[in-house]
């Protein structure tokens, strides 16, 4: 068979194979939610729906081990949804199509689901096996984690017995996670009133794509380009030296994803048209030429379109070109502790200027709650200049590590003794559910770890086969020796 249910461990394949076949994007969530109370009731496992739409599941401890801490295994259940320009796929009625390309699982032509797929498959490969050993288990399958973390923040307190929580959502198996950052929304918005274009104009469609995008965290130090901050540079040169206007902008479609694609109309004066033309051109080859290393070749086009009847007007076109190239997009800061990882970042995110309509949409990030606020401020102030109106939303705390973890140091043994090393430490520059989790319930002692996963958030994501086995058999070990509850 060349498909994932041949793969190892097939109790995992089967459960991911199975989330692949139910639609499941972020803001889309009954199918999934029905699948998952369905599972349940069919393993004979308790499982209930709370208020908000997570999904809870509880399974008693086997004979024996009732003394011991109880654990909860955290997921969740919402996927990107991401595909590229050429694919046909609705996300909120086509399965995930899969296939095997060598050591790695992949999806054709949109995003795989594994993250987090792969941590509610083995959730759901647990709680219906039988034969392992454990203490007193529960299951959290949040929804729209990835559109806001509202499944976490809608989780009540008492919702909850368990006093280790370990969340499947990490993406390189043998690194286990003991910090992550938090996040705010920031959100900038002019209505304006457009003006009429000059019908002796001709209009042209920009279109740049070909990018790799990624995850605006865990990949916001590998140097991907930013569709929006490449479009920007052309856009301001085109005003400046061919008397180009802005029509409309599209550019990204994802909070929490580095933008790959992004689009412009512009209009210019016909006499301009063949400079122009020669400006794309240099700009498709400076780029390539700038991200050679990083990037797959970059599609920078031009094509004639229907003159419109509405521009910017001048004075907000050049504001809002201003406030996008001077805004800080990628890595801020290092954490000065920990020189190889992120502290602080920008992703920007979403650009839409349209009929009387601009909107701009970042993710900040950062494991100090300080620098989430000095950058948000940053940002604030230059949308401000430009004239919008600022909004900062869905500010989440980060996840401060804890060393002397109990669960950490039995889990860092126990991998030891699995696979003769011992798992890398760190701290996540990511929005990990665990940081809401923890201040929701006070006191849980938390890893996160997971199989290798790459470009989540893109339609590059896939997963590494070998680490999904590695990664389950880690899982079963650890609940297998759970610290004992203190006396």
């Amino acid at each position: 068979m060349d498909t994932i249910l041949s793969l190892a461990p097939q109790n995992v394949w089967k459960h991911f194979y199975g989330l692949t076949q139910v639609p499941r994007p972020s803001g889309y969530m009954g199918p999934v939610q029905n699948f998952l109370l369905e599972f349940a009731k069919n393993a004979g496992i308790e499982a209930f729906k709370d208020e908000v739409g997570n999904i809870i599941m509880r399974k008693p401890a086997t004979p024996g081990m009732e003394d011991c801490k109880g654990v909860i295994l955290q997921a969740h259940m919402d996927m990107v949804p991401q595909k590229n320009n050429d694919t046909i796929h609705d996300f909120e009625k086509d399965p995930i199509e899969t296939y095997i390309d060598g050591e790695w699982v992949k999806a054709k032509g949109t995003t795989l689901g594994a993250d987090n797929g792969m941590g509610v498959a083995a959730i759901m490969a647990v709680m219906e096996d039988k034969e392992l050993k454990h203490g007193p288990l529960e299951a959290l399958i949040t929804m729209d984690e990835e559109t806001g973390m509202y499944g976490a923040f809608g989780l009540k307190n008492d919702s909850l017995k368990g006093q280790i929580l370990l969340n499947l959502d990490s993406e390189d198996e043998g690194e286990l996670y003991i910090g992550c950052a938090g996040g705010v929304d920031l959100t900038a918005t002019l209505q304006y009133q457009e003006v009429e274009t000059d019908p002796t104009d001709i209009a042209l469609k920009i279109t740049l794509k070909g990018l790799r995008g990624g995850h605006s965290g865990l990949e916001i130090n590998q140097g991907r380009a930013n569709a929006n901050k490449l479009m920007v540079r052309f856009v301001r040169e085109a005003i400046a030296s061919y008397e180009a206007r802005l029509v409309s902008w599209k550019g990204g479609n994802m909070r929490n994803a580095i933008p790959r694609e992004a689009d412009v109309i512009l209009t210019i004066p016909a006499d301009n048209e063949e400079e122009l033309l020669e400006l794309v051109k240099y700009c498709e080859d400076l780029f390539n030429e700038e991200y050679h290393a990083v990037e797959t070749p970059i599609s920078f086009k031009a094509e004639r379109v229907d003159l419109p009847k509405g521009e910017v007007p001048e004075e907000i076109q050049d504001n809002l070109v201003d406030a996008i190239f001077a805004c800080q997009n990628g890595i801020c800061r290092m954490i000065p502790t920990i020189p190889d990882t992120v502290e602080t970042s920008s992703n920007l995110s979403i650009i839409t200027i349209e009929e009387g309509k601009a909107q701009f949409s970042l993710l900040i990030r950062s494991s100090s709650e300080s620098m989430k606020e000095y950058l948000a401020t940053s940002l604030e102030s230059c949308f401000s200049m430009a004239g919008m109106k600022v909004e900062l939303s869905g500010s989440y705390s980060g996840w401060n590590p804890d060393v002397e973890s109990p669960i950490l140091k039995a889990m860092v043994q126990s991998y030891k003794e699995q696979f003769g090393n011992e798992p890398a430490v760190k701290v996540v520059h990511a929005g990990l559910e665990c940081g809401i989790i923890g201040s929701i319930i006070p006191g849980l002692d938390m890893i996160s770890f997971g199989p290798t996963l790459r470009s989540p958030h893109s339609p590059d994501e896939r997963v590494y086969v070998p680490s999904v086995k590695k990664f389950y058999e880690f899982l079963v070990a650890t609940l297998g020796n759970t610290p004992k509850k203190t006396k």
